[in-house]
């Protein structure tokens, strides 16, 4: 990626629409509505030959207080700070308003590179604005229709010597990377995460549990917007970062209410948006708070997660405020044995957000999850295992047909998934499968993972079957040509 290129401007003006456009994709929310756009959202954007770093950012608003209108202006303006380039948009429609004159100032002083776009410009409507854009003083506004795709090969002839310029500066200082490494032991082992491809972490819950909280302080810096009030977070917004050491992207999500209280449309596209981080997720972090956790709604998120097949650590935050830390870490273990027996043996670990005390535990925990949920089981290994598994504990015999277990293999890692050859695979009882997926779990350190198990009848593998049903009809016809 050569350059990061922030998209700002008044609520409503078509960012997060040009955004999409860039990306290819619709991962920002789309709506009528002013202020959808709440955090930061990164994305690989393509235009032409070009590649970059596209940042979807809050509508700009004039207020400097700490409302969250005003914790939306600084997080857009230090994206502004930190961008290569600036992207001002403006709704050629509306024509040049009084807070657009009031962001030119700013813009013109904290960024070297500002374009400024009149979208929304096809046809006659936008063009009083696309005239009246001059007067910002930002030189000739980029005629854009972000919805339609107007206006980008008038937006890549401007970039193209900017992007040139940044990757010159950047050359001169870049470090060495993407060395080749010669591992003879290459695909043994879990994939080591790296810069290029850092390990996936979606982070998940309820409301106001403190994901974001939790994040920025992982990042180190205030990345994310966080606040008292719950439900801030409506995009599922990715980060990336070196937590202790390990190359991440981590997506911070929406939190999840029961599906019966989500009624708006915004808060279904965000809870939708939360479980798509999931599926690209290779680590989930169920959050909790302390004060109330293992909550119907938790669990219903934990299962999800496992059920996505996805390696799954449960972290309990706002540890700080608990006072008998001791007993209640006892009752956390016992409900959490009790309530979620489908992640038995998962990590559980307690964590304070806002002291950053239990941060590197949950490192810990996550690359444990990791390396578990990429584990690998060499065949011969299963099938010893599995003749003293069925000797100590024989499959039943329903309808005194006994099933017989012949062959075992894994088949896939992440998660691990396991293919059985047997007998009557239909007859075989759940309880049976699920002392096999408990055994592999305890035998093979695979506490927690979800583990696929499938049972695949071989039928009657009696080689002289066929051959039994055709011998009379083969001989008669002997005895009859002897008789001729």
């Amino acid at each position: 990626m050569s350059f990061t290129l922030a998209i700002v401007g008044r609520p409503n003006v078509g960012k997060s629409t040009l955004f999409n456009r860039l990306v290819g994709k619709k991962l920002a929310l789309v709506d009528d509505q002013p202020g959808v756009t709440r955090d930061l959202r990164e994305g690989e954007a393509k235009l032409g030959d070009l590649r970059f770093i596209a940042i979807d950012s809050a509508g700009l608003e004039d207020v400097t207080d700490d409302s969250l209108q005003g914790r939306m202006r600084r997080l857009t303006e230090r994206a502004v700070e930190l961008a290569d380039v600036c992207l001002f948009v403006i709704d050629a429609r509306a024509g040049v308003t009084a807070q657009d004159r009031t962001f030119a100032d700013i813009l013109r002083k904290k960024n070297a590179h500002v374009i400024l776009a009149a979208n929304k410009a096809e046809g006659n409507a936008g063009e009083a604005g696309v005239l009246d854009a001059w007067s910002l003083g930002l030189g000739e506004p980029v005629r854009l229709s972000a919805e339609h795709g107007e206006g980008m090969d008038e937006l890549y002839h401007i970039l193209r010597p900017i992007a040139e310029e940044v990757e010159a500066k950047a050359s001169v200082h870049a470090p060495e990377v993407d060395v080749e490494v010669t591992d003879e032991t290459a695909g043994e082992g879990p994939r080591k995460p790296t810069r290029d491809k850092p390990l996936q972490i979606a982070v998940i819950g309820r409301p106001n549990a403190g994901k974001s909280t939790l994040i920025n302080k992982i990042v180190g810096e205030e990345r994310l917007l966080t606040g008292p009030e719950a439900g801030i977070t409506r995009d599922a917004i990715s980060v990336t970062a070196d937590y202790l050491g390990t190359p991440v992207r981590i997506f911070d999500t929406a939190g999840m209410r029961k599906r019966a209280k989500v009624v708006d449309k915004l808060e279904k596209l965000s809870v939708a948006d939360a479980l798509r981080a999931v599926r690209f997720a290779e680590v989930v972090v169920v959050l909790l708070d302390a004060g109330i956790p293992f909550e119907q709604q938790d669990l219903r998120i934990a299962d999800f997660a496992e059920t996505e097949g996805r390696a799954v650590v449960v972290a309990v935050n706002k540890w700080d405020l608990e006072a008998d830390k001791t007993e209640k870490l006892k009752e956390l273990r016992e409900a959490f044995e009790r309530l979620l027996p489908q992640l038995k043996g998962a990590p559980l670990v307690t964590v304070s957000a806002k002291t950053g005390r239990g941060l590197d535990r949950l490192h810990a925990a996550t690359l444990k999850a990791y390396n578990v949920w990429n584990r690998r089981i060499t065949t011969a290994k299963l099938n010893q295992w599995l003749t003293a598994m069925t000797e100590a504990h024989p499959p039943p015999a329903p309808g005194a047909r006994r099933i017989k277990l012949r062959y075992m293999t894994q088949v896939k890692t992440r998660p691990p998934a396991f293919v059985v050859m047997c007998s009557h695979a239909d007859k075989l009882p759940e309880s049976y499968s699920r002392y096999l997926v408990n055994g592999l779990r305890a035998d093979f350190d695979m506490p927690g993972t979800p583990v696929r198990l499938t049972f695949r009848d071989q039928g009657d593998k009696n080689p002289f079957k066929d051959r039994k049903k055709s011998t009379p009809s083969r001989l008669r016809k002997h005895v009859e040509r002897k008789k001729a």
